[in-house]
């Protein structure tokens, strides 16, 4: 890292950007779907999501995706490029969008990670996070690319 590194709310000039780093971080996506230059426009349009990114004299070097209902705050899509983890790009993410959901009024933080991502587990018990077991997920979806 150059020491010019910077976090900011992402547009959607990033997004090929954000999928190239989802990809290195395999952090799986629908790019035809959910995921979409379309999709991430009409997101960041919302004002209950907000998309961050860490940048290093212009390269994306991690990304956030922090949301909420009102209620709740969710901090998903963490993701940092594999040359650039174990530097704390992660936990600044984290950090920020829990900054961001405070800004809503928010004061319930919460992470949906799949079983198989012990990288993402590690991260937000590091940051104070306590695994909750007594929640089975469930999902229906109109259509599979989303």
């Amino acid at each position: 890292m150059s020491g010019t590194v910077a976090i900011r709310r992402l547009t959607a000039d990033d997004h090929n950007e954000l999928l190239a780093l989802w990809n290195a971080a395999a952090l799986p996506c629908k790019p035809e779907g959910r995921d979409s230059e379309e999709s991430f426009e009409a997101q960041l349009a919302l004002p209950q999501i907000h998309y961050l990114g860490v940048f290093d004299d212009g390269a994306m070097l991690g990304s956030a995706l922090a949301t909420h209902d009102g209620r709740k705050g969710w901090i998903n899509r963490v993701a940092v490029h594999p040359a650039h983890r174990r530097k704390g790009i992660g936990s600044e993410l984290v950090h920020a969008c829990e900054a961001w959901l405070k800004h809503c009024g928010i004061g319930i933080f919460a992470c949906l990670i799949e079983g198989w991502n012990e990288t993402s587990r590690e991260l937000v018990r590091a940051n104070g996070y306590e695994e909750f077991e007594g929640v089975t997920y469930f999902t229906k979806r109109t259509r599979p690319d989303i």
